[in-house]
């Protein structure tokens, strides 16, 4: 087993680390996870306790926050759209509150995207699931991500570490289950979970897998890092060599340009 890179650390101490399936959640709450905090045209409701939502200008579209703070995986985010205000959910997506806030911050990002155009150039990306599925698992090849295809209509992504991953039920059409699902950390016991409704669109899925991958580094304090894969993570900034008795492993510089949105 690798060793521990945080083990003569203070626990107080901030570090970038990644990969970021690994790094914890970090200060998760709606100030760090919506973009539209200052959009004026969203009704925003963040009480002091309790559950936090958004609302769209159109009403068909929402996105609330419940904290638990005594379950293991600290609460749920919830994201859906109605084809019509107050109407039936077309689509939905749950994560776990302990999944981590740059992969919530990148989602809602580009859900305010595709909002926007859809409001500004008459499209409907938020209803019409045009884009095909591979754009949201095809950047997952470049950072060296497995691939088995089963015969049951699923095929499954995982991380080189093995602590991560993603699976897409390409034949759900119709199905009540998630026609995606993401992980991080043990498959057996997983640190937190996103999962993806039939009817998602492609460049949300897209969006989210972008930021599991991507190589710039997340801040961290030493004690919120997750304990039992903590010896998987890669210190990817120089610590003062005060707080340390010996070397620390550093992450490679990125291999090549940030990924971004291009569907």
């Amino acid at each position: 087993m690798p060793p521990d890179p945080f083990k003569n650390l203070d626990p107080a101490q901030t570090v970038k680390v990644l990969p970021r399936h690994l790094a914890g959640p970090g200060p998760a709450s709606p100030r760090t996870a919506w973009p539209f905090l200052s959009d004026k045209d969203w009704s925003l409701h963040q009480p002091e306790e309790g559950t936090a939502y958004a609302n769209s200008p159109c009403l068909r579209l929402w996105t609330s926050f419940e904290p638990q703070p005594d379950n293991p995986r600290k609460g749920t985010w919830t994201i859906a759209a109605n084809r019509v205000p107050f109407g039936p959910v077309a689509w939905r997506i749950t994560l776990d509150a302990s999944t981590p806030v740059e992969l919530l911050h990148d989602l809602h990002t580009e859900l305010l995207d595709l909002y926007r155009e859809d409001q500004s150039r008459d499209l409907d990306w938020l209803h019409k699931n045009e884009i095909a599925p591979h754009e949201a698992y095809a950047p997952l090849f470049a950072r060296g991500w497995s691939h088995q295809v089963k015969t049951d209509g699923t095929q499954t992504f995982l991380a080189p570490d093995g602590l991560g991953g993603l699976r897409h039920r390409y034949a759900s059409a119709g199905s009540d289950g998630p026609t995606w699902t993401a992980w991080g950390g043990y498959p057996s016991e997983p640190r937190w979970q996103a999962r993806f409704s039939f009817g998602t669109p492609t460049p949300l899925v897209a969006a989210f897998t972008v930021s599991l991958i991507s190589t710039e580094p997340v801040h961290r304090t030493v004690k919120d890092v997750p304990f039992h894969t903590r010896h998987h993570l890669y210190v990817a900034a120089p610590v003062p060599a005060k707080q340390t008795t010996g070397s620390l492993p550093v992450a490679p510089p990125p291999t090549s340009p940030g990924l971004g949105r291009s569907l």
